[in-house]
């Protein structure tokens, strides 16, 4: 059955570009572009005129900044979520969001269909759509890049250049940009060869450590349950708060990273992302957990990161398992209160002091001079105790008993 109306997930990149002008030529009917407004440096202006000009029935630009970083950002940062040891999720994150708003606009404007530019190797394309179907089931879900006869991207800028649609790719510079206020990645095109340094030209959000300040830089960064609200003492809005951080570590060379992943589909690919804002964040949050966390709830914590990570990166936002994770976390980080000051240099981030009301750590406990609260002769049987099935285990296997 034919859709009645479409809404894109729409860049105005060189993959939505051709996918805009392919949906109205396939399709026949009426296209929306909606456009996430999720810290990308864009003019908008120029990206709504050039999706009406390529076909667009209508473009609709959403402001989602302050909702991405405090209710996807955030939440991941609580849980230390990492994918692999080294991705921050920051593209990961984004996706959840931007189809739930689509869905939101579909109803709105009476589409019956919803569609994405991800292509059918990447992860992008799972994360968009398990949201629409965990959302919206009714919705009718178009992958152009499973359907269309291109072949790879160098098919698509010569269809724009057939077609005169402007895109900022060139086939001398192809690789793949997606940027958002928590990092920028790049794929694709020279990058695919891993062993091929990334041009330091490239990067967008920091400078390389050998071109950062000579000098070290200190900040203080306050949370509340979990939440960063301050720098140096300034409470800030969630997006503000990272977009201040991201320029103060960007000037740092903090938060590159070179990996290769597994995607979910089953293919290694090359990931480089700068994180340097989100870097910073996570360093501050771990040594104030260190302060404030009990023992056993932050071992159970961890125990369930890697599982956390590789939900948000394989699309599970809207699972009913990370809700009742997310639950979990939330719970945990009630006393994740405090202040941590760092100092960063030349692409480190150092944790030099931290405190909190609600620190567990006691420094009459922890001193190796003499207390009261602790008597040495106690871990006697405590070790006696502990070592008992080793030594039972040695004995027998010596034949001693």
């Amino acid at each position: 059955m034919r859709p009645k109306k479409i809404v894109l997930a729409y860049s105005g990149g060189l993959d939505t570009s051709i996918i805009l002008k392919w949906l109205k030529e396939t399709y026949g009917c009426p296209v929306v572009a909606y456009c996430a407004n999720i810290g990308q440096e864009e003019d908008w202006e120029a990206v709504k005129e050039k999706g009406l000009a390529t076909g667009a029935e209508e473009v609709i630009i959403r402001d989602l900044r302050e909702e991405f970083v405090k209710d996807f950002v955030f939440p991941a940062l609580k849980a230390n979520a990492v994918y692999e040891g080294g991705y921050l999720l920051g593209t990961s994150l984004a996706r959840p969001l931007i189809a739930k708003e689509q869905v939101k606009i579909a109803k709105e404007v009476g589409a019956d269909a919803v569609a994405h530019g991800a292509t059918g190797k990447g992860n992008d394309q799972v994360r968009f759509e398990l949201t629409y179907m965990a959302l919206a089931p009714d919705l009718k879900i178009i992958a152009p890049w499973r359907e269309w006869e291109f072949n790879g991207r160098e098919d698509l800028i010569a269809f724009a250049e057939k077609h005169g649609i402007p895109v900022p790719v060139t086939k001398e510079k192809p690789y793949s940009i997606d940027a958002n206020l928590f990092h920028t990645s790049y794929e694709g095109g020279i990058l695919e060869d891993p062993w091929q340094e990334p041009p330091d030209d490239m990067f967008q959000m920091t400078v390389s450590p050998e071109k950062a300040k000579d000098e070290p830089e200190y900040l203080e960064i306050y949370f509340e349950e979990g939440e960063p609200r301050a720098i140096n003492g300034e409470e800030l809005t969630p997006a503000a708060l990272l977009e201040k951080l991201n320029k103060i570590a960007g000037a740092h060379g903090i938060g590159r990273v070179d990996m290769v992943e597994n995607r979910f589909v089953g293919i290694k690919s090359r990931g480089v992302y700068e994180t340097p804002g989100g870097t910073v964040l996570h360093v501050a949050h771990r040594a104030l957990e260190h302060l404030t966390m009990d023992r056993e709830v932050m071992h159970l914590r961890d125990s369930l990161m890697p599982r956390f990570a590789e939900m948000i990166y394989y699309g599970f936002w809207y699972a009913p398992e990370m809700q009742a994770l997310v639950a979990f976390i939330n719970e945990s980080q009630k006393n994740v209160t405090g202040t941590v000051r760092l100092k960063l240099y030349k692409g480190n981030v150092m944790v030099v002091g931290r405190k909190s009301p609600k620190s567990l750590y006691l420094q009459e406990l922890a001193t190796f001079e003499a207390d009261t609260l602790y008597n040495q002769k106690d871990a006697e049987g405590f070790i006696k105790l502990q070592g008992l099935r080793l030594k039972v285990k040695a004995m027998i296997e010596k034949k001693l008993i």
